[in-house]
């Protein structure tokens, strides 16, 4: 073997071999998806003697060329004072190395957004490109699972996030030789089996650990849990009225505020694309100067994917036109950025030596377009409102779940209501500064997709300049308003510089800005969903009865915390649950196994952390696949290259892989319903999302749940969010079978919650109420 270090002393790497202390031989740590550890001793020969340095470059290899080892010095080397030798004082120097993501670690992650819609390889070789371009071959980085979403920290290193990435993906990472190597767990597999000739029984330990579980009750983050339509009516005076639950996204949260400074774009936030140098970045501006004129070919590019879900407000920029213009600003997009595949957005076309500002939906011009005035100002903004926050489910893991084929993951579909506003600012009027915004579009996407491109410029020939773009991820709620004989219109929420008419305040409450006081006798609706706390209880009736015994009801529970992958929803607490069962219903193993380098499992050349072995011990009654979760190495012999391998493994019933817990106190609902494993992915029905009220009387209220009823089955309201079921009576207001239906109005506020039903036996009921609560005077 040989040992090479770089000094950065412009020599290069130098071959520290020969000066190795005989009792201080490399030895080197392996852990899983944490950096590797390298220490050796080396004895100085001489005043020529160079002191390896603090963030010196070490190599470990094989005369083969593979390295065993290579990294970086953490630190200066300590030593240690042996005597007077030959050339003066003689010092043994104490070296610790970490391997080559250390690198990346010394770095700060830069700010950025949350990663959308990626994968987990994608994430990982985008972090490594912003910290160090280039120094880290990632050509051997797997794609893996989609991550939904992933906020990189940077108060966090790069080591631990991509522990935190490979954790949710179920992979594995090593850096070594100027690479990191990302795979899925048990991508490479040996086989350990007491009938191979080399193999060692007195170095193998085995310790089988009871793990058994088929009751498994797995809590999450809090959620969105009822679907909320509150009713109010205006009286020309009263600005604020209270909500009757609180929304889930109760207050808004910035993503990102672009303002443009120094001359390049922030690539963290944008990417470019344009042939024709149309776009430049000075005076603390955007300014787009033409296009090659055509479409989807002068492109700025948002660097991540738009989740449509929740609440999204998108302010594409305070834009100044210079000339007449053609492309579209601020687009969402389903696939490739063309105005074909353009879901909302805002069409430019000259109109003279002006331009007219116009919805584009779905591809195809809407509504009556907006005429620009020189010397005028217009803030474009995109309103984006879904009562589904998430649009996909998280993605759990198991042993027999790897990467690739994970529980979870569906998308949610969704309808989306889409508002375009252009709120005109003319210098010399300050009062438009809090005029209210021109509605361009106010209208429901149906069934949109749950993810899109966002292009803030699809320039054919653009000719503006825009000071700042900003995202921010609003509170959850749809105000919408009618005057007695006129259609509801979308009520802007948000800050009245913004040209918003009302804000959500604590309390939870609605509040009207002043100027935007609600008229006599004008229909307020308020659209949101409740707070709750994702948690499911899911059990495995087979391992329960095969284990009763007895007084021993044969029930083995555990209640989880999860922390990491993330369960959003109760959906992906059941994943979670089934992911955990699944693991639970084997024998747990730990072990480990100690050989020279000449005799590994399966002759393989090397080990790695996140190997497979295929245990295969008849005399043990083990015969089970682990995954290796340390290797350490020892080397006893440079020159003929032997190591002493002590290889430490667990099957994920021992020691999962796929989950991070924490110990919180929680809170479990009394009489949290059960679910078998088979009954999980047919457990509930759909909410009823278009349940409105219809018609509001002193004494009755008209009710149509926007869908008619399942076959045998219909719809159960109650005075309260308990109780649903057939055996309980006590807050019933009625059970229907027809698609609209009247109620007792008891009271000016007055609650109702709805829930469908089936023919089933006992039969099947939403996971979510549909909460409609009206608060109209008697």
């Amino acid at each position: 073997m040989k040992l090479q270090i770089d000094n950065l002393d412009g020599r290069g790497p130098q071959d520290y071999t020969q000066l190795i202390d005989s009792a201080r031989l490399p030895q080197v740590v392996r852990r899983l998806n944490k950096p590797s550890v390298l220490k050796v001793g080396l004895l100085s020969n001489g005043p020529n003697f160079v002191v390896p340095v603090s963030g010196a470059r070490l190599t470990l290899g094989r005369t083969n060329g593979q390295d065993v080892f290579s990294g970086y010095l953490l630190s200066a080397p300590s030593y240690e004072y042996l005597g007077w030798g030959e050339h003066g004082p003689v010092y043994r120097y104490n070296l610790v190395a970490q391997s080559d993501e250390v690198a990346l670690d010394r770095k700060r992650l830069p700010d950025r957004v949350p990663f959308v819609g990626r994968s987990a390889g994608n994430a990982l070789r985008q972090m490594a490109q912003d910290l160090l371009p280039g120094l880290l071959d990632v050509s051997g980085v797997a794609e893996l699972d989609p991550l939904a979403s992933y906020d990189p920290d940077p108060q966090k290193k790069f080591s631990e996030h991509v522990a935190e990435i490979a954790l949710e993906a179920r992979g594995s990472y090593r850096a070594g030789d100027g690479a990191v190597v990302f795979t899925s767990v048990g991508a490479a597999q040996y086989a350990l089996n007491e009938s191979a000739a080399n193999f060692s029984a007195g170095s193998l330990t085995l310790e089988p650990v009871d793990t058994l579980l088929n009751d498994v009750t797995t809590i999450g983050n809090s959620e969105p849990e009822a679907y909320v339509t509150d009713y109010f009516v205006g009286d020309n005076l009263t600005l604020k009225f209270y909500l009757s639950q609180t929304p889930f996204s109760q207050f808004s949260d910035t993503i990102f505020t672009e303002e443009y400074s120094g001359s390049t774009l922030n690539a963290a936030l944008w990417t470019k694309t344009d042939p024709a140098n149309a776009v430049a970045v000075s005076g603390g501006k955007l300014q787009i100067a033409g296009g090659t004129g055509s479409d989807g070919q002068t492109l700025i590019n948002f660097a991540e994917k738009i989740e449509m879900g929740g609440a999204l407000v998108m302010q594409h920029g305070d834009a100044e036109f210079h000339a007449s213009s053609a492309g579209i600003l601020g687009g969402l997009y389903s696939g490739a950025v063309t105005a074909a595949n353009c879901l909302a957005g805002f069409q430019l076309s000259p109109s003279g030596t002006e331009s007219n500002i116009q919805a584009i939906i779905n591809g195809a011009l809407s509504g009556t377009p907006m005429t620009t005035v020189s010397g005028r100002h217009y803030v474009l903004t995109t309103r984006i409102y879904s009562l589904e926050v998430y649009r996909e489910q998280q993605i759990f893991h198991s042993s027999s779940h790897p990467a690739g084929s994970g529980l979870g993951g569906a998308e949610l579909a969704a309808d989306v209501r889409v508002v375009l506003e252009a709120h005109e600012i003319d210098p010399a009027n300050p009062a438009s500064l809090i005029a209210s915004s021109t509605v361009l579009y106010d209208d429901v996407l149906t069934n949109a997709p749950g993810f899109a491109t966002y292009a803030l410029i699809n320039a054919v020939n653009m000719n503006c300049d825009i000071a700042f773009t900003r995202m921010v991820q609003a509170p959850g709620t749809q105000v919408r308003s009618a005057l007695p004989g006129l259609t509801f219109r979308t009520r802007l929420v948000g800050a009245q510089s913004d040209g918003a008419e009302c804000t959500i305040v604590s309390g939870p409450a609605l509040d009207f800005f002043t100027a935007y006081v609600p008229q006599a006798n004008e229909a307020i609706e308020v659209r949101y969903r409740g707070t709750g706390t994702a948690i499911a209880r899911v059990l495995n009736p087979a391992s329960i009865a095969a284990l009763a015994n007895g007084s021993d009801d044969g029930v083995r529970g555990v209640v989880r915390r999860i922390k990491s992958p993330p369960a959003r929803m109760a959906a992906d607490c059941e994943n979670a649950a089934l992911a955990i069962l699944d693991d639970g219903n084997i024998s747990g193993w730990t072990g480990s196994y100690e050989t020279w380098s000449d005799f590994l499992p399966g002759v393989a050349a090397d080990i790695f952390p996140g190997d497979a072995l295929q245990i295969n011990m008849p005399s043990r009654s083990a015969n089970f696949t682990a995954i290796v979760r340390e290797v350490a190495i020892g080397v006893k012999d440079l020159q003929g290259e032997h190591s002493d391998y002590k290889i430490t493994f667990a099957n994920d019933a021992a020691e999962t892989l796929s989950f991070e817990f924490e110990s919180a106190k929680a809170s479990i609902p009394i009489g949290l319903q059960q679910l078998n494993e088979d009954q999980v992915a047919s457990a509930y029905l759909t909410a009823l999302t278009g349940a409105a009220i219809t018609a509001i009387t002193s004494t009755t209220v008209s009710i149509d749940t926007g869908s008619g009823p399942i076959s045998g089955g219909g719809f159960e309201v109650r005075w309260s969010d308990t109780g649903w079921g057939q055996a309980n009576d006590r807050n019933l207001v009625g059970r229907f079978g027809t698609q609209t239906f009247t109620v007792p109005r008891l009271s000016k506020a007055q609650g109702y919650f709805l829930r469908q039903y089936d023919a089933s036996v006992p039969p099947k009921y939403s996971r979510y109420t549909c909460a409609l609560y009206v608060n109209y005077p008697a």
